[in-house]
């Protein structure tokens, strides 16, 4: 399980990697124009509509991600699937589909099923699509069907999968949502306390997105407390109104950006540069614009009791910051263009006491995380079980990947010997008929760092991170 989610966290790098830079464009345009959100500037509309396109989009980019990540040859028809698959489930559970099923306005569909599209449906359709990949693309239908074998078979597949899920999903869904909105309900007497268990459990549902359904109780007036509307029009109890949103600024801000250097400190040597460009860009965007997700998803999955510890401590800055009653809010989330702007709202209380309180988060954040990172060996980004090694030295200029890649197939048997072809971030993953046959001397003889010999017919190359252009070139040369 531990290493279905490392592969599982992989896979969503490639989407991961995007976000960062649709965060800040939508945060500048926002910054631009606060109150209208373009409407008042052409600029700023353009930022907000290029970087949102993205951001509300994150649930297809994982389902695309994850499908692609968890099947065994990375193929389009994976990707396609893992569209395909989201598609489904999220037509048939949108409000109209069921209001239709159901023979219900769909003003009066359960509110569990206005929030079906988020990331956690995301990445179940991508899971879904690989799995139907993995079984089915190498599938021979009978002649009459043959169109529609292989590959072309996984999409089908995927969809009929997706069907089972929807209905499985119509039941369960709005008592899982349902349940989490009682939950916030039952809290809200808790005062200081409450505001903490908040915090814990908004971080901790994330990945699943139904985060949604405690930031309808807190956030906006489903029950009447409207936490952020209330403090932008400045109405209720000074110290109190925003206590459901303050304790953010810390950990936004100051917090996951020190994380963030923590687990650039950590990273392998040889991984150090790759790690960095991830982890400066994630940070800055948490720290300017508080789209906190680049940053949480790069390692939630690849260490996922170091994501219960952030969702620890992102409860403890909401409990601090309510038990003094220093508030602050947000529009768009807690990040510098925010904290600046509620800095004017009259019903702001002592908010530069956050920034005080964000400094002692940094520390504990770098400090806790670089500890456990290396106590406990964590696999955070750079620190994956497929660590970078020293790039081979082979072939120069433009045939360098063609003339290493030729010496590998060879030596891995060639097409008789060869059953499948993978790569990771680093190693080169080869299924073959006949270990016997592989030559391993001539495979070292290309340069590469080192072999690993797992079971009887999967062998791995590590080659290093140039290793999807010499994985290009074998599979080009196996399909000939």
């Amino acid at each position: 399980m531990k290493k279905y989610l490392q592969r599982l966290g992989g896979s969503l790098m490639l989407p991961v990697a995007v976000l960062p830079a649709a965060a800040i464009l939508m945060g500048i345009g926002y910054w631009i124009d606060h109150d209208g959100w373009g409407s008042g500037n052409v600029f700023a509309a353009f930022l907000i509509t290029a970087g949102d396109s993205i951001l509300k989009n994150i649930p297809i980019l994982f389902a695309v991600g994850a499908a692609i990540g968890l099947s065994r040859e990375k193929d389009g028809a994976a990707a396609l699937s893992g569209l395909v698959a989201y598609l489904v489930v999220t037509s048939m559970l949108s409000t109209n589909s069921v209001g239709l099923l159901t023979q219900t306005d769909p003003e009066n569909v359960d509110m569990a099923f206005g929030q079906i599209q988020n990331a956690f449906i995301g990445i179940l359709s991508g899971i879904i699509a690989s799995i139907m990949y993995n079984r089915f693309s190498q599938v021979k239908l009978p002649d009459f069907l043959a169109f529609f074998s292989g590959k072309r078979l996984v999409p089908i597949m995927s969809a009929v999968a997706m069907l089972v899920a929807s209905a499985v999903l119509f039941f369960v869904w709005p008592i899982v949502y349902g349940g989490l909105v009682a939950f916030g309900q039952s809290i809200l007497d808790l005062g200081a306390a409450g505001a903490g268990i908040y915090g814990f459990f908004n971080r901790l549902l994330i990945p699943t997105g139904l985060h949604h359904a405690l930031n309808a109780v807190f956030w906006f007036d489903t029950v009447g407390i409207n936490d952020i509307g209330n403090f932008w029009s400045s109405t209720g109890e000074q110290g109190i109104t925003g206590r459901y949103q303050a304790g953010f600024f810390p950990i936004m801000m100051f917090g996951l950006p020190a994380a963030a250097l923590a687990m650039y400190h950590t990273a392998k040597t040889k991984r150090r540069k790759q790690a960095a460009s991830l982890m400066l860009a994630a940070g800055f965007a948490s720290f300017f614009t508080g789209v906190t997700e680049p940053l949480e998803f790069s390692f939630m999955f690849l260490a996922p009791a170091l994501y219960v510890v952030h969702a620890a401590l992102t409860g403890l800055s909401l409990f601090i910051a309510a038990s003094f009653q220093w508030t602050a809010g947000f529009g768009f989330s807690a990040g510098l263009i925010d904290f600046v702007l509620s800095l004017r709202i009259p019903i702001a209380n002592m908010p530069l006491m956050l920034l005080v309180q964000g400094l002692f988060f940094a520390l504990i954040y770098y400090f806790l995380f670089r500890f456990l990172i290396r106590k406990f060996d964590l696999k955070t980004p750079g620190r994956e079980d497929d660590e970078v090694v020293e790039e081979a030295e082979t072939a120069t200029g433009d045939d360098k990947f063609k003339s290493m890649a030729a010496k590998i197939y060879d030596g891995l048997g060639g097409k008789d010997n060869v059953r499948s072809i993978d790569n990771c971030a680093t190693r080169l993953r080869v299924e073959v008929a006949d270990m016997d046959k592989v030559d391993q001397k001539k495979i070292k003889s290309t340069g590469v760092p080192g072999i690993n010999v797992v079971g009887k017919h999967n062998i791995q190359v590590i080659v290093g991170t140039s290793v999807q252009f010499v994985a290009d070139e074998v599979k080009k040369l196996h399909k000939k």
